[in-house]
Parts: structure tokens; C-alpha cells; sequence
């Protein structure tokens, strides 16, 4: 009954706070007010509570993932976050309104909760510029230099950026279409920080024979204040012709801030071939069970060969190589002429896989190569024209030095004969010339072979030698 008088008290008030109203007026309010307090009885006592976690409404980034935060449900004292429903999706890759909606319930007794979540571009642009301050060359104008912009919604807006050029800064601005602005501030210094770039003219690394004359190609300098400094350029190293060895010339330079550039270039002094010399060279290996033989001839003569190797084969066999004083040079990682020669850059990575592994055994850098199929193949012309053309002058320039035959030893072919294998040695050897022999240390009749061949060289005075950096090169005619 209180309750009864308390709200006719109200209403009361409330009449008397609006003015005067009519019998018909009070009836329609008293009616409209009963219904409100009847609705949030309804409301608060017979309807399920949903409580979401979180903020009803979220903005989020474009492309940022949506995470649901959670809610919690109950009914009477009882908990039924179990039964809510949930319905609606947000798509982060479109901007929009998404709404989420919980429902729990039945009837006239269903409760729906809804989350609205804002998918809308939050971020910034991005400037990409290429320093902190701008430098510039004392008494020249300032240039603003290029920036790339790209925004998370518009993609490139380069094109958008803005510039502002003064004497003692300039200022880039860029904003994407929602509104989003990046702003970065250079300031100007004048002053020279660049150092000269000095270009070699000619090869980085040249060789040449003992007693030649060596003819410097001389270097470029060009500095982003002074100009052309190539007159300015020193050099502190000269070169031997009458000594075999690896000369090393230091080309430096200054500009008139101070700023130093140096570059070198080597020049390898090399020994002309004596005429009846034997260099015995084996290729594809090594190879357990021939390999290791091979060596084991080798010391028991004192001879010294060269072993072009490549990925396959024990590490053990290609340490004993190196430690034993032979030459331990570059044959292929892979020996896929398909992929080798299919391209220059396919040619180096195969040529460096095997070079790494070189290093990694013996510590030291080969530069000595021999060409899959030698430089005279023409299976390279089935998947690249002209290619050994460009490879044998890309590697010299490069610093590596490659080295064909001129004596096979058949054994690559049809030749499975120890017998024949020494026949074919020995009777293709020229006392007119050096002699290169091409063998395989993976093959059987050539590991049988070669103590025999060994002996007919002593016998008949052919000194035999290992391949060094210093060797002259030995090459066929390049036919593709």
C-alpha cells in the first residue's frame, strides 16, 4: 500500500511541477507512467541479464583481427552463458559498421544484447625517406630528396605527398583518404659527408706472365661535390713482372672536406707453363673407395695432382686432399647441366655452393675452376646461347681462373679399361707443351691406372705439378 501511495505522490509532483492538466490528460500520463514502471519490472526481473565484456561499441583497425571479448548470461541467480546465442560477423577488410548480436531466452522472456564494432582506417601513413637530415654541398640549393609513401588502405600514395622547401628544413606531408596524416621534419645541414666512389678502370683482378708489361688501366673518382677527382688519385703499391706472385695496388682519394675513399686491384704475376710439364687433374669426386686410394698412390710417389671437386663425397676425403698438399679446386656442386647452364646467376649459385664448402673444410677460398663438360661444351647451347661465351669471361673477371685439357684419359667415355685408360694418357703426352689430364677420381680403371701412368712419366722425365693460382690457364675454343 505504501508503494501505491508513494507513486500517487509522485505523480502528484509531477502534475503540480507541468501545471494544471485535465482529468483526461492525468488519466493518459498515469497510464503512460504505470507502463514504464510496468516494462522495467519486465526489464529487470523477468528477462534474462547479459553482460558483455569489453565495450558495447569497439573501433578497429582495417585488416586488424577481431578478438570477441567475451560475455556472461544469467537468469533468476542462474548461470546460462552456455545457451546465448551469438550472430553476425566483422569484416576487417572492408571499412563498415558490424553489429554482434547475443541473444538468450524464449518468448516473451528473450534478451538481445548487441556490440557494434567500427572497422574504420586508424593508421598512419608511412614515408620512406632515405636519411635523417638532408646534406647538402655547401653553397648549393636545396633539393628535397624522394620519399615513397604507403598507407595500410590506400596502398601507394606517393603521388599525394607534399613538400615544403626552405633554407633550413623541409618538411614532407602526406594523408590518406580517411584522414590520416604523417609529417616528418629534415633539417638541412651544408656540409659534405659523401665520400668520392672510385670505379676501377679495367678488371679487379688481372693476370699476367713473368717478364710482360704491366699497363695500369687507372682508376675513376667522382665526388657529389668536387666533380671529377681522377687527376687527385694516388696509388702506393707497384708490381714485380719479374717475380710470379699475388700483387695487391691501393688506389686512394680525398675530397676537399676530407672525406677518403680507397679501392684496390689485384694483379696476379704468373709463371709461363714449362714445355713437357704433366698436371694431373681429377674431376666429380671424391669418392670412398677410389678417391682414398688415389691419395694413397700419390704419397707413395711424392707426386702432387689437382682434384676438381663438387658436393658429393665424404668431407674427410677433401680435408686429406688439402693436407696433403694437393690443389683442391672448383668442379660443380650439382653437375646439372640443365640448371648450370640455364643462366649466369644459376652458373655462380652452383659454383659458390661448392666453394662454400671448400672453405668450410679446408679454411681457405678456391678460386680455380673447371667447367662441367669444359669450356668447349655445346650441351650448354640446349638451354642457354652464348652462354659460355659470357661464363668464361664473367669467372676471369671475377678472380677465378679455369682450366680445360689436353690429354683425356677416356675414362668419362667408353674407356672401362685400366689398360686403355694408361695408353691413353701416355700416348697423347707432348714434351712441346703442358700437358693437362682430365681423369675422374670416381672411377675404378682410373684409380688402377694411374700408378702406371705416374712411372712413365718419371721414367721418361716429365715432371708433374699441381695446379696453383699462379699456372697458366689451359682452354679449349669456347663453342657456344
Amino acid at each position: 500500500m505504501s508503494s501505491r501511495l508513494s507513486f500517487k505522490r509522485r505523480v502528484k509532483r509531477f502534475l503540480k511541477t507541468k501545471g494544471h492538466l485535465s482529468l483526461k490528460g492525468a488519466i493518459i500520463l498515469i497510464v503512460i507512467l504505470s507502463g514504464i514502471l510496468l516494462f522495467s519490472i519486465y526489464e529487470l526481473f523477468l528477462l534474462p541479464k547479459i553482460d558483455l565484456k569489453g565495450k558495447e561499441e569497439l573501433a578497429l583497425n582495417y585488416k586488424a583481427k577481431y578478438v570477441e571479448k567475451g560475455y556472461k548470461a544469467s537468469y533468476l541467480g542462474k548461470d546460462i552463458t552456455s545457451d546465448v546465442k551469438t550472430s553476425g560477423k566483422v569484416n576487417t577488410k572492408k571499412l563498415g559498421t558490424y553489429e554482434i548480436k547475443y541473444k538468450a531466452g524464449k518468448g516473451i522472456f528473450k534478451k538481445t544484447v548487441t556490440r557494434t564494432v567500427i572497422v574504420e582506417d586508424l593508421e598512419k601513413p608511412k614515408l620512406d625517406t632515405n636519411s635523417d637530415d638532408i646534406y647538402v654541398c655547401p653553397g648549393e640549393k636545396v633539393k628535397a630528396e624522394k620519399v615513397k609513401a604507403t598507407d595500410n588502405y590506400d596502398g601507394n600514395i606517393t603521388d599525394k605527398v607534399k613538400i615544403k622547401v626552405s633554407e633550413d628544413e623541409v618538411v614532407y606531408k602526406v594523408t590518406d583518404s580517411s584522414g590520416n596524416s604523417k609529417v616528418i621534419t629534415k633539417k638541412v645541414l651544408y656540409k659534405d659527408i659523401e665520400k668520392p666512389v672510385l670505379t676501377l678502370n679495367g678488371n679487379k683482378e688481372v693476370g699476367i706472365f713473368v717478364g710482360d708489361k704491366y699497363s695500369e688501366a687507372g682508376v675513376k673518382a667522382i665526388d657529389n661535390c668536387d666533380g671529377d677527382l681522377s687527376s687527385s688519385v694516388k696509388s702506393d703499391s707497384a708490381v714485380n713482372t719479374s717475380k710470379a706472385g699475388e700483387y695487391t695496388i691501393n688506389y686512394n682519394v680525398k675530397d676537399k672536406a676530407g672525406n677518403e675513399a680507397t679501392i684496390t686491384r689485384k694483379v696476379r704475376v704468373n709463371e709461363k707453363n714449362r714445355n713437357g710439364v704433366v698436371y694431373l687433374t681429377f674431376d666429380d669426386g671424391p669418392n670412398s673407395g677410389t678417391t682414398d686410394v688415389i691419395l694413397d698412390i700419390l704419397k707413395s710417389k711424392g707426386v702432387k695432382a689437382t682434384f676438381f671437386v663438387t658436393n658429393k663425397g665424404p668431407d674427410s676425403l677433401i680435408k686429406r686432399e688439402f693436407d696433403e698438399g694437393h690443389t683442391v679446386a672448383l668442379h660443380t656442386a650439382s653437375h646439372d647441366y640443365a640448371y648450370i647452364y640455364s643462366s649466369e646467376d644459376n652458373y655462380f649459385k652452383d659454383l659458390n655452393s661448392v666453394g662454400a664448402r671448400v672453405k668450410r673444410i679446408t679454411g681457405q677460398e678456391s678460386k680455380i675452376i673447371r667447367f662441367p663438360g669444359g669450356a668447349s661444351n655445346t650441351i650448354s647451347r640446349r638451354y642457354s646461347q652464348g652462354i659460355m661465351s659470357r661464363l668464361t669471361k664473367a669467372v676471369v673477371a671475377k678472380g677465378y681462373r679455369y682450366y680445360d685439357w689436353n690429354v683425356s684419359s677416356g675414362d668419362a667415355g667408353s674407356t672401362t679399361d685400366p689398360n686403355q685408360v694408361y695408353l691413353n694418357v701416355v700416348n697423347s703426352l707432348s714434351r712441346d707443351r703442358a700437358n693437362m689430364v682430365l681423369m675422374h677420381d670416381i672411377k675404378p680403371y682410373t684409380r688402377d691406372a694411374l700408378a702406371r701412368i705416374i712411372d712413365y712419366c718419371k721414367n721418361n722425365g716429365y715432371p708433374m705439378e699441381r695446379i696453383t693460382m699462379s699456372t697458366e690457364m689451359v682452354t679449349q675454343r669456347v663453342n657456344n
